[in-house]
């Protein structure tokens, strides 16, 4: 019998297939599902920020992209994934509200989704579809056994990429 395992805001889990993983809330957040598809082990981060180093009491390493992403490569690895075999998936990062002023806070949508891209870049993980931007949250639920990174938005068809 497969579980879905929720992962929570500036959260991080892994699991293995048969199971799955899901956030709710996706805003100007980003949810990165990662998985080797050998081994089916996959697994998801649930990030707020761009940048731990711009942040003071940064002891939360979900909650930024720049050291969520490696804690779960990090984590999949000692489960028996191979970095090398890894593959991505990328959501969120919408702009929540419309202002007239377009500074750097007021774009974090976009700036999560960068230093995400930039993370995945750097750690040589490609990055096989994303469902980014626009104006409107998401919750997904990622499938370690297919890949398959379901998308769902109120008033929006569900799809999966």
């Amino acid at each position: 019998m497969s579980e879905t395992i929720k992962v929570g805001m500036a959260d991080l889990r892994v699991c293995v297939s048969p199971d799955a993983v899901t956030t709710l809330g996706l805003g100007s957040c980003v949810g990165i599902a990662i998985r080797d598809p050998v081994t089916k082990i996959g697994g998801l981060a649930h990030i707020m920020l761009p940048d731990s180093t711009q942040i003071r009491n940064n002891s939360n390493i979900p909650k930024f992209a720049d050291t969520g992403i490696t804690e779960l490569v990090r984590q999949m690895v000692a489960k028996g994934a191979k970095q090398s075999r890894m593959v991505a998936k990328i959501a969120g990062g919408a702009q929540m509200f419309s202002f007239q002023n377009k500074s750097e806070m007021v774009r974090i949508g976009e700036r999560n989704v960068e230093a995400t891209k930039r993370k995945l870049a750097q750690l040589k993980i490609p990055i096989l579809a994303q469902d980014t931007g626009d104006s409107y949250g998401r919750t997904v639920i990622f499938y370690p056994e297919t890949g398959d990174f379901v998308i769902k938005a109120v008033g929006k068809v569900q799809k999966t990429i």
